[in-house]
């Protein structure tokens, strides 16, 4: 996705040195987009924050298209229902500083620090996020990628397995929540609690009895996952998890976590060069649509230059 790209670039932003931030000029508007001004600070600011993730000076012609781009990528995007609220960028911002190993408002220091404001960073992120949507949404079916062509192009590199065995495990995350800045002492007391429900609980059900009418504890829904999708620590610990019990308790942000394994089955997974393949042919067939909706969306869209 652009948005993880561009955190990558980000990030590398915290090795260099810091710049200040100069006099932004007058809201001059350079262009009019459906009745939407994209103004000389827009193309400035925007300019800032690509030569912060490329190291280059981008063509201000380019960074105008990127500019105009998004326009009408949000206005088709509403036009279809898809408008994400305040805190729905929020939560994308955080999750890219979460990604780059910084807070929220360490990102927002990086960025000022480099004369960059935090909302063109989040114009960008929610054009993506908007347009991600609607084309997947949109094109779901003629996005899907098929089976036979996989396997096909699988054959080509020269690798004939296309599957490998793995295990799925059923479980259910259980906390039992310890607010936040509380003594060691409130750990270890919780810490003991958990000890004692693992030697009661021996099924799902008997875990969920337990958790859904105790107080500061929960436990989430259902959750199915294969062995490729968790790291080796977790997938260990699963293994030596008898079906129906819960995992050692593990002290987190949010208190005592644990792991109710409901079910360990035998199945058969993609191998890694075919998840690969899928991967890649999925964003081919989505950078081409992408591209041509796009196309389609500016022909139609009220550009004037000032």
């Amino acid at each position: 996705m652009p948005s993880l790209r561009l955190s990558a670039l980000l990030a590398a932003v915290l090795l260099a040195a810091i710049g200040c931030a100069a006099p932004a000029r007058a809201q001059t508007v350079v262009v009019m987009v459906n009745g939407e001004p994209i103004t000389n600070m827009d193309i400035e600011q925007r300019s800032k924050l690509t030569f912060m993730t490329t190291h280059k000076q981008p063509n201000r012609q380019d960074v105008i298209n990127e500019l105009i781009d998004e326009k009408v990528k949000i206005k088709e995007a509403k036009r279809f229902g898809v408008d994400p609220t305040s805190s729905d960028i929020d939560e994308s911002y955080k999750m890219m500083a979460q990604r780059m190993r910084l807070a929220p408002d360490q990102l927002t220091q990086v960025l000022e620090k480099q004369g960059v404001r935090p909302d063109t960073l989040r114009s960008r992120i929610k054009a993506d996020m908007v347009w991600g949507s609607l084309v997947r949404g949109r094109y779901k079916e003629s996005l899907q990628v098929g089976e036979k062509d996989v396997a096909a192009a699988v054959k080509g590199t020269g690798e004939e397995k296309l599957e490998v065995e793995a295990s799925e495990y059923k479980m259910q995350p259980v906390v039992l929540i310890v607010p936040r800045n509380s003594p060691p002492p409130a750990y270890e007391q919780r810490k003991k609690e958990a000890d004692v429900l693992r030697e009661r609980v021996t099924s799902c059900a008997d875990a969920n009895n337990y958790f859904k009418s105790m107080q500061n504890a929960t436990i989430r829904p259902l959750v199915t996952k294969t062995s490729a999708d968790l790291p080796d620590s977790l997938r260990d610990l699963l293994e030596k998890t008898p079906v129906g019990h819960m995992t050692p308790p593990e002290t987190t942000k949010q208190g005592i976590e644990m792991v109710v394994l409901c079910a360990r089955n035998k199945t058969t997974i993609d191998t890694p060069k075919k998840k690969e393949i899928r991967d890649k042919m999925f964003v081919e067939k989505y950078e081409a649509k992408s591209k041509s909706y796009l196309q389609e969306v500016r022909k139609a869209a009220m550009i004037e230059y000032r």
